[in-house]
């Protein structure tokens, strides 16, 4: 399913930089070039330009938490014998002598960067215009002392042509949102100017009011298989170069395993992106989703479906059956309400792949087993056995269970060979204003069992997961056992 409003709030909620740090970046901008024009910083500025992400209107909000970073050129005259690390050693200068900016200020090889703690980094790059009677622009090279050509104009002016080919925005909103993926994955490394350049590649005039952009998922994932397809033809890594200066190659901030490593993580997230798409089923397609892009995905969404699964249950069997006059019709009625009334039937459709449950991570082998889950009930951790537990039966807060996992026939799977991951799902009311919804996979505790305590009223599923250790294949999965407390 593509959720359309869901990526909407997660671009408007999470990705996007939201609009006052924008506006404080152009009062921050203004404050600069203002300064700079008023200093005695030799070269005669011609003008000025945004650059990088921000010019192209894909710079989101950083995913630790702190500065984010946008691109300044300020294009000047040439200075008569001046070599390329001069404008921006003078320029360095002038900043450091300022006590506005003294303790910001620091100089790379191609700009002079001003540094606002936990907001934002300014790069500010001289651009030189027609050295020597030449019709060029070049940027300065500090560390070699050199002018390198540049076409910072053109460059963006065709991102702004490709994104107005896929329509409604929609290569900003995928570039941004890939640009969000690498920063809160960190399982590959690709410099911005790079990935939305090989991105830009990807989007064709023909593109043009077409059902492959017409809407931001179906643009992701058609721009991420169009990039699959031009990886998987590209073993060795590629020129990637600014449409409008071929000697200017992005590709060259990538080492060989570094465009391996990106080639590999691509084509496994394309395959996510597909399957989340083509997801039939809505809860299993939100958590497919999260999947590709994290927990903060349909955060709001995943914990109010959670939270309200007693709603939901309610609301599928109220006055389905006469079950329903057993309920005191002022009495308040949950899903455990209904389950020591009519049983497993009170589980509302979807129950057991609820989308704050996390996927399974391991490859699935070819050849699978049974597994089989057995629970005992304890008094208190490890002392004062009660006697077995059965899924469903309705339990008192307070005391333990503890589950085993077991092949069809009884027997433990061997812990030398195996590894069982328990995955343990809470829901409901009680739990979710705990902030223990929980979802996640856990290791056993001893053995290949799981110690868990009876704590929030509602039905909650336990599941094992068995790994061999050997392959890191996943060789089973249990029924979910469901736990219901009173």
């Amino acid at each position: 399913m593509k959720h359309v409003d869901l990526f909407n709030d997660f671009l408007k909620d999470t990705v996007n930089l939201n609009s006052t740090r924008v506006e404080q970046l152009e009062t921050s901008t203004s404050a600069i070039e203002n300064f700079i024009k008023d200093s005695d910083w030799e070269p005669e500025i011609d003008s000025w330009m945004a650059q990088g992400s921000w010019a192209h209107k894909t710079i989101i909000k950083p995913t630790d938490k702190g500065e984010f970073d946008a691109d300044l050129i300020v294009f000047v005259h040439p200075v008569e014998g001046w070599d390329a690390d001069k404008y921006i050693d003078r320029l360095y200068s002038v900043f450091s002598a300022n006590g506005v900016y003294t303790d910001k200020v620091r100089r790379w090889s191609h700009c002079v960067t001003i540094t606002y703690e936990n907001d934002k980094k300014i790069d500010i790059a001289p651009c030189i215009v027609n050295r020597g009677g030449y019709q060029r622009l070049e940027v300065c090279n500090r560390t070699t002392k050199a002018f390198e050509r540049s076409e910072p104009r053109q460059f963006t002016e065709w991102l702004v042509r490709q994104n107005s080919y896929s329509g409604s925005n929609s290569f900003r909103k995928v570039t941004r949102l890939l640009k969000y993926l690498r920063d809160i994955k960190t399982t590959f490394t690709c410099p911005s100017v790079l990935l939305t350049t090989l991105l830009g590649y990807r989007i064709y005039t023909s593109d043009q009011g077409t059902g492959a952009f017409v809407d931001t998922p179906s643009a992701l994932k058609t721009i991420v298989a169009r990039l699959d397809d031009y990886l998987q033809l590209n073993a060795q890594k590629p020129s990637v170069t600014n449409p409008y200066l071929s000697s200017e190659n992005f590709a060259d901030a990538w080492s060989d395993t570094q465009y391996s490593n990106f080639r590999t993580v691509i084509h496994r997230y394309r395959g996510w992106i597909d399957d989340a798409y083509n997801e039939s089923a809505r809860y299993e397609s939100i958590a497919k989703w999260r999947r590709v892009f994290g927990d903060q995905f349909a955060e709001e969404v995943v914990i109010e479906e959670a939270r309200s699964i007693s709603k939901a249950a309610w609301e599928a069997f109220n006055g389905g059956v006469s079950t329903a006059a057993l309920m005191a019709r002022d009495a308040a009625v949950d899903l455990v309400t209904l389950v020591k009334n009519i049983g497993s039937r009170a589980l509302p459709s979807g129950f057991n792949i609820l989308p704050h449950m996390r996927r399974p991570r391991w490859k699935h082998a070819s050849q699978q087993l049974t597994v089989q889950i057995k629970a005992a009930l304890y008094r208190s951790k490890g002392y004062d056995n009660l006697g077995p537990a059965q899924s469903m039966q309705v339990l008192r807060p307070g005391n333990w269970l503890h589950f085993t996992s077991t092949t069809s026939a009884g027997f433990p799977f061997g812990k030398a060979d195996y590894e069982v991951q328990w995955r343990v799902t809470n829901t409901d009311i009680a739990a979710a204003r705990a902030n223990a919804l929980r979802g996640e996979f856990y290791e056993s505790d001893d053995g290949n069992g799981r110690w868990e305590q009876l704590k929030y009223r509602g039905v909650h599923l336990v599941e094992a997961f068995v790994i061999v250790r050997r392959t890191h294949e996943l060789v089973g999965v249990s029924s979910p056992f469901h736990v219901v407390i009173e």
